[in-house]
C-alpha cells in the first residue's frame, strides 16, 4: 500500500500530549535510525523503502528504496557499520528506467557469490517489470536483465522479491497482466549463461489484490498466497509442479504477508483485513496427517494502541515468538512493531501480543517490510516514511532503516 492511500485513511487516535509523553516512557525497547532517506539532495540516495533488509553474515545489509535514486526510479543500497558505532551509506545501483526497468518494490537476495537479484514493480522493454541481477565488477555493480515481463500469460508488476533454491533456479509472483485478470508464480531456470521462463502456477483468471512472494521448504515444495488462497506447489519430477490447496480465507480477508514455515511445518501468515475487527490478522495454519490444513488465528488486530493492518510478513525466533510491523494504528498512528508470545504449559493455542515499538514520523513511519534478526537477537527493518528529510512526503520525509534492540 502507497504512503499516498495511507494518509487518505488516517484516523484521529492522539488526543492529548500527555498519551503520547506516557507511550513514550513505556515503551521498554530501543529503536535507532541508521540511516534516513533523502537525506541527499532531490533524494539521489533514494527513498520510501517498501522492502526489508537482506543481510550477508558480515554486518553489511542490502536494500531497494522505490523512490528516488539518480534517475527518480529507485535504487539499490548497501548499509554498512563505520567501525565506530555508526553506518556508512552506500549507492549500489541506480535503476534508469526504460528497459532496464525501474520502482522496486520488494527485497533482495545475495548468493553465494555475492550477486543481488530482485524484480521491478515497472519498466523494461513492456513496462511490466523485470527480474535483475546485480554483480560487483569492479569498484561498480553491473544490472543484468533476466526477464522482461510483458502483461500477458507470462503476468507483470512483480510487488514482491524473489527466491531462490538450491540449484540457483529463481521464483516469484506477478501481480497482474492480461489487463489486469491474471496473477502468475513463476520459475526462472538457469542453464549455462541463459535463463528460460515459465509459469508454474495462475489464479485463474481471477481477479486478484494481493500477489505476495514465496516460501520454500527443504524438500524444494512452494507455498504461497493469492489474494484469499494459500497453496503448495510440489515438483512432480518432471520438470512442472503440482498444485494443492491449502486454504481460502473469507471474502474480507487479504493476504499481505509472504507465508514463513516453522521447523515443524507449519505456516505463518498475516491478512491485511479480516478479523474481528477488519484490520488484519495473524495466522497459524498446520498440516494434519490426512493432508488437511487446520487453521489458527493467533491475533486479530482491533486498532489503536493495537495496531492495525499488517503489510508484511512475521519472522520467528528459537522460542517460537512471532515478530511483525503493522502499517497503522499505535498511539501516534503510523503503525508498531509487535511480537507474539508463543503460548506455555496448559495455554497452547494463545498467543499474547506484545507492541515493542510504536513509530512517531522521527523514527519512521509506515513501515511495509518483515524484519530480520542478528545474532544478538536485535531487529532491523525499513519504514516507507517518516525520518529527518523535511522535504518528504507530506513534510513526513521518506524513510529510515532502523534497528530495534531488545
Amino acid at each position: 500500500m502507497s504512503f499516498a492511500k495511507f494518509t487518505q485513511a488516517i484516523p484521529l487516535l492522539v488526543t492529548g500530549l500527555a498519551l503520547v509523553l506516557a507511550v513514550h516512557l513505556a515503551q521498554a525497547q530501543t529503536e535507532k535510525v541508521l540511516y534516513n532517506f533523502c537525506s541527499a539532495a532531490n533524494c539521489a540516495d533514494g527513498g520510501s523503502p517498501r522492502a526489508g533488509l537482506t543481510a550477508d553474515g558480515k554486518g553489511n545489509f542490502y536494500g531497494a528504496a522505490i523512490m528516488g535514486g539518480a534517475f527518480g526510479t529507485g535504487n539499490a543500497f548497501e548499509l554498512s557499520p563505520n567501525g565506530g558505532g555508526g553506518w556508512n551509506y552506500t549507492v549500489l545501483y541506480n535503476f534508469p528506467g526504460g528497459a532496464a526497468g525501474g520502482y522496486p518494490n520488494g527485497p533482495l537476495i545475495l548468493d553465494s557469490a555475492g550477486n543481488l537479484y530482485g524484480t521491478t514493480q515497472s519498466y523494461g522493454a513492456d513496462y511490466f517489470g523485470v527480474v535483475f541481477e546485480l554483480s560487483p565488477v569492479g569498484g561498480s555493480w553491473e544490472e543484468t536483465v533476466l526477464y522482461n515481463f510483458t502483461g500477458g500469460a507470462d503476468g507483470g508488476a512483480p510487488e514482491s522479491g524473489l527466491i531462490m533454491d538450491l540449484a540457483g533456479n529463481l521464483y516469484g509472483t506477478t501481480s497482474y497482466g492480461n489487463k489486469g485478470t491474471i496473477s502468475t508464480v513463476f520459475e526462472l531456470s538457469r542453464s549455462g549463461g541463459s535463463w528460460t521462463y515459465q509459469v508454474i502456477y495462475t489464479n485463474n483468471n481471477k481477479p486478484v489484490g494481493s500477489a505476495p512472494g514465496l516460501t520454500m521448504d527443504a524438500a524444494g515444495n512452494l507455498f504461497g498466497a493469492l489474494d484469499t488462497s494459500v497453496f503448495e506447489l510440489s515438483p512432480n519430477g518432471r520438470g512442472g509442479w503440482v498444485a494443492t490447496a491449502i486454504h481460502t480465507f473469507p471474502g474480507a480477508y487479504i493476504v499481505y504477508g509472504i507465508p514463513v514455515l516453522d521447523r515443524a511445518g507449519n505456516l505463518y501468515i498475516t491478512t491485511f483485513k479480516g478479523g474481528a475487527k477488519n484490520l488484519g490478522t495473524v495466522y497459524k495454519l498446520s498440516p494434519g496427517k490426512t493432508g488437511k490444513w487446520t487453521a489458527l488465528i493467533l491475533h486479530s488486530f482491533s486498532g489503536g494502541a493495537d495496531g492495525a493492518n499488517p503489510s508484511a510478513g512475521v519472522v520467528l525466533d528459537a522460542n517460537g515468538n512471532v515478530y511483525g510491523t503493522t502499517i497503522y494504528g499505535g498511539p501516534f498512528i503510523w503503525g508498531t512493531v509487535f511480537e507474539l508470545v508463543a503460548p506455555t504449559g496448559k495455554n497452547k493455542y494463545k498467543y499474547t501480543e506484545k507492541i515493542l515499538w510504536n513509530f512517531d514520523t522521527p523514527d519512521g513511519a509506515v513501515p511495509q517490510c518483515s524484519l530480520i534478526f542478528d545474532s544478538a537477537g536485535n531487529l532491523y527493518g525499513t519504514t516507507e516514511a517518516g525520518g529527518s528529510s523535511a522535504h518528504g512526503q507530506s513534510g513526513y520525509g521518506y524513510g529510515v532503516v532502523f534497528e530495534l534492540t531488545p
